[in-house]
């Protein structure tokens, strides 16, 4: 297949280049002009270039440039960020929807979601319901262009949610003292980046998975947050003191902090105090990526902590 990644050098877009590359895909890469002198971001395409990408000279702000891009390949993979502590361009997509529609022979297109699923987030609070608000808006998009689409729900990152344990100011293991979202014992799924990517590449080209949604949500990786610290304590051989916070006081430290973090606190209360991730079954045109992939070998939250030891 030939598959075209928009916001490759991205957290999550350069795992999905690396993992297209890997499938044996015929790679393309959005390199889009506004990059500018980010000498980092150029070194990363041009590392991509010399494992076999084509990189496609393409830009929101060239609508033509994007229909071109489009029209060389198969299936569409967007990573745009839509995380208000990086960027939230997620609307820019519905450029790339209508891009996709023009150019009229894109077999698939996955749009940027691989964290919660928008479609269960109707009640999420403010300000981070933006987040699910504005990619039911690109769904909506897509749909109504009838365009073949993948949604992939990849739930928590392990880079940001497993690592710190779930907490929210750090992204290591802390060394004493621990919060717990009131009894630590709601379900969460926790998934590794690599993993993401991988499932992610091998959904889009899948016929099972057309027009559905994908749910990452690997058996041995469901765990409640108190499990994770288990897990770490387990490794590290030290017992951390554990102090739990209230769902009322968590949402009262909402006040006093900026757009982007008070976007962090409602979605951390809609995963740990609510269970978002979990308290549902998968249904009727979803599928569950661990058991439509069993060979990928995914990474266990216990072998995922021993980096940090």
């Amino acid at each position: 297949m030939k598959v075209l990644v928009v916001g490759g050098t991205g957290y999550l877009g350069k795992r999905i280049v690396k993992a297209s590359l890997l499938e044996g895909h015929q790679t393309y890469v959005v390199q889009r002009p506004e990059i500018g002198l980010d000498i980092e971001k150029l070194q990363l395409l041009l590392s991509f270039k010399r494992q076999g990408a084509v990189l496609v000279p393409a830009s929101f702000s060239d609508f033509h440039s994007l229909v071109d891009a489009v029209k060389r390949v198969d299936v569409v993979i967007s990573a745009m960020s839509g995380v208000h502590f990086r960027s939230h361009n997620l609307l820019l997509q519905l450029k790339l929807v209508e891009a996709i529609q023009v150019a009229g022979n894109v077999k698939r297109f996955l749009p940027s979601e691989y964290g919660i699923d928008p479609a269960r987030m109707r009640d999420a609070l403010e300000p981070g319901r933006e987040t699910f608000d504005q990619k039911m808006i690109v769904r909506k998009a897509i749909e109504e262009a009838n365009i073949p689409f993948t949604y992939v729900s990849a739930n928590c990152f392990a880079g940001y949610f497993a690592g710190s344990l779930s907490q929210m100011h750090t992204l290591a293991p802390p060394t004493h003292q621990v919060t717990l979202y009131g009894d630590g014992n709601v379900k969460a799924v926790y998934v590794d980046e690599d993993d993401i990517a991988t499932y992610i590449v091998k959904a889009a080209t899948d016929p099972r998975t057309m027009n559905k949604t994908v749910y990452i949500r690997p058996r041995d990786n469901i765990l409640s947050q108190r499990e994770l610290i288990q897990k770490w304590e387990a490794l590290s051989e030290k017992v951390l003191e554990k102090n739990s916070v209230s769902a009322q006081d968590f949402l009262t430290r909402m006040k006093d902090l900026d757009i982007a973090q008070q976007a962090g606190v409602g979605h951390f209360y809609h995963i740990f105090f609510e269970g978002c991730l979990t308290n549902f079954e998968i249904g009727e045109g979803e599928e569950e990526a661990s058991k439509l992939y069993p060979e990928v070998n995914y990474t266990r939250m216990d072998d995922y902590l021993k980096i940090f030891l």
